[in-house]
């Protein structure tokens, strides 16, 4: 999985689509079930992700209250003008997104 096409994934589960509806309308080439085990795997490095946020800067207030939908927040604030916040993030803290 590549960070532009993770990206635009995570774009619209921040907008409010279903994680099935995103796949849907993405037309990403990967069956639907790769994107439940992605979101797991995504919720079990959120600690880590969200450290390294910090670091770059402090979180604002979040209007999510889905602990990974409040990381993509961070993850805009922090690289708000990066066309792929999440190829952004790896390159500025050599760390890669899924651990």
């Amino acid at each position: 999985m590549t960070a532009a096409l993770l990206w635009p994934w995570l774009i619209r589960l921040l907008a409010g689509l279903s994680l099935k509806a995103t796949v849907e309308k993405l037309r990403l080439p990967f069956a639907l079930e790769t994107f439940y085990r992605l979101r797991r795997r995504l919720r079990r490095e959120l600690a880590r992700l969200r450290t390294a946020l910090c670091r770059a800067q402090s979180p604002s207030t979040s209007r999510q209250s889905d602990p990974l939908l409040q990381t993509v927040e961070h993850l805009q604030a922090v690289f708000p003008d990066d066309a792929c916040p999440v190829a952004a993030f790896q390159l500025r803290f050599q760390q890669p997104w899924f651990g």
